[in-house]
């Protein structure tokens, strides 16, 4: 089984500066190695709010080979706040149920999450989602949204992906999998 590339991009000027900690892409890490068993690797980066170096570093990163890229901060509405700006420049289509979904979620936790200005789109054949910064957060998200990521892959014509047992687990049409299984 071929191994996939996956990337954590952390957009906080603060984290990036070694201010602190940066807890919200190890969260995100952590669920791979809960989640995911498919050997794959992880590409980290810990970057400023800056729209062109979002931009640029998510193009590296689907250039390495990433199937999917996970974004974490800057998903707000302050003027700093440009993760999901750079993510749409970069993306061939943007996919409006994520964003519509991780909302939703959120708002099951927090009325602030009308704020939020998460999305996610494809750059070739990957896929890339922008989540907000707080580890809780992320893992309320992540969780449920994470069984149309595995599909969405193949639909975009990226690696297969398998999923260990849990509420986080792929979801494929019957016919998706005797297509893959043949």
């Amino acid at each position: 089984m071929e191994q996939v590339i996956f990337g954590v991009v952390t957009a906080s000027d603060r984290a990036s500066s070694g201010e602190y900690e940066d807890i919200s892409g190890l969260a995100i890490a952590d669920f791979f190695y809960e989640a995911i068993s498919t050997p794959f690797v992880i590409k980290r980066r810990i970057i400023p709010d800056d729209q062109s170096t979002i931009e640029s570093t998510l193009i590296e990163l689907v250039d390495a080979g990433c199937c999917v890229i996970v974004t974490t901060g800057g998903t707000g509405p302050a003027p700093r706040d440009v993760t999901p700006d750079a993510t749409e420049a970069v993306c061939d289509r943007i996919l409006p149920g994520f964003g519509e979904q991780m909302r939703a979620i959120s708002l099951r936790h927090v009325p602030t999450a009308v704020l939020s200005r998460q999305t996610a789109g494809t750059r070739g054949s990957c896929l890339i989602l922008n989540l907000p910064g707080s580890p809780r957060s992320i893992r309320e998200i992540i969780d449920e949204i994470w069984p149309a990521v595995p599909y969405c892959v193949d639909l975009i014509g990226g690696p297969y992906i398998e999923t260990k047992e849990g509420d986080w687990s792929a979801w494929r049409p019957p016919h998706a999998r005797r297509a893959i299984e043949e």
